[in-house]
């Protein structure tokens, strides 16, 4: 079993190459960002406040993200590894997880962080709202996802660098070749 923190700031490709890496290795994908928009679209308790929070573009505290990936994780016991997109955020939610896989007799084997600058993520961003027209890529939200991630969420970079499980692939490029140097870090 393999299980993968794919790390970057919005925009940055992590949904783009988690659906390379789960056709490749056959990870169970926990995005949070899906989860929670597949809660708010189907109105559950959590989805409702889920909603509130990510409508106003602040981080969705801890508490409610763990408990749905606990959830998410208990309902895959055969999973051949999972994939983690957009979690954690924090170094909490760091030091949960590891706690988590610990407790199931794993761990988290790499983290894979996209360096893509700000400009890039903005340039991107602008783009998928054209296409997907997603709520969370409105510009004022946007901004404080950006500033959340540059501010805060990077911090959980050094908590898996001092564990030595942290890996950083250039995210600007061919999606092709940005893909090939991030197979090439968990084939090591």
């Amino acid at each position: 079993m393999i299980n993968l923190v794919l790390f970057g700031p919005p925009g940055a490709g992590k949904g783009t190459q988690s659906e390379k890496l789960i056709q490749k290795y056959g990870f169970v994908h926990i995005s949070t960002g899906d989860l929670f928009r597949w809660h708010t679209k189907n109105d559950t308790p959590l989805g409702k406040r889920v909603k509130e929070i990510m409508n106003s573009g602040a981080l969705v505290p801890d508490e409610i993200t763990i408990a749905m990936l606990k959830e998410e994780l208990d309902k895959n016991p055969q999973a051949k590894g999972f994939l983690f997109d957009g979690f954690p955020r924090t170094v909490p939610q760091a030091e949960a997880l590891d706690a988590f896989m610990k407790a199931n007799g794993s761990a988290i084997h790499h983290v894979i962080a996209l360096n893509v600058t700000e400009e890039e993520v903005r340039t991107r961003i602008a783009k998928r709202r054209t296409i997907e027209n997603r709520a969370d890529d409105e510009e004022e939200k946007l901004n404080k996802r950006i500033t959340e991630y540059f501010t805060k969420t990077i911090h959980v970079l050094p908590h898996y660098e001092k564990q030595g499980r942290l890996n950083t692939v250039e995210g600007v490029g061919n999606i092709e070749d940005i893909f090939k140097n991030i197979c090439i870090l968990i084939n090591k």
